[in-house]
């Protein structure tokens, strides 16, 4: 199945960390109206791209922190349908995609980052969290361009 994530409180913040608080003091609060309070589930610009909204089937977990595992069930979805490989894309590479990837291997989830479906601000900060992925044989995961990544899936269900 296809999970979606995205970062996302309680509209009174009661799963934001005092910490997170003080390091980000624009969340919770309106700098665009059009789009609601900032990191806020529910509003205006806290959701998925009209590109990438969910389609039957599909999972949507809102995270409080920049992990997908931490305070969210998605562990317990993965295992209720006895998911052991996970493919992770998204934003940003150096933290929501690392930190989930690190949280699920930590979980004894096999990962696998599509390293051009991941994006940074900073191209070097991008490159170096894949070498860290990669780094003494795969200790956190592994990576793979999307061509590599819809070959393998493309043979695998030809097979199945």
């Amino acid at each position: 199945p296809v999970v979606h994530t995205l970062e996302a409180h309680e509209p009174d913040l009661s799963d934001c960390p005092a910490a997170k608080l003080r390091r980000c003091p624009a969340i919770g609060t309106i700098q665009d109206p059009a789009r609601g309070r900032i990191l806020v589930r529910g509003e205006l610009g806290n959701g998925l791209i009209s590109e990438l909204r969910e389609c039957p089937g599909e999972v949507v977990i809102h995270k409080p922190g920049k992990g997908a595992f931490m305070g969210t069930k998605l562990g317990e979805e993965l295992k209720q349908r006895q998911i052991s490989h996970l493919i992770i894309t998204g934003v940003t590479t150096e933290v929501c995609v690392q930190t989930t990837v690190r949280e699920a291997n930590d979980r004894g989830f096999d990962c696998l980052v599509v390293s051009d479906a991941t994006a940074s601000y900073f191209p070097h900060f991008h490159a170096a969290t894949l070498d860290m992925i990669i780094a003494q044989g795969g200790i956190v995961g592994w990576t793979a361009p999307s061509t590599a990544v819809v070959q393998a899936l493309e043979a695998s269900s030809n097979t199945a």
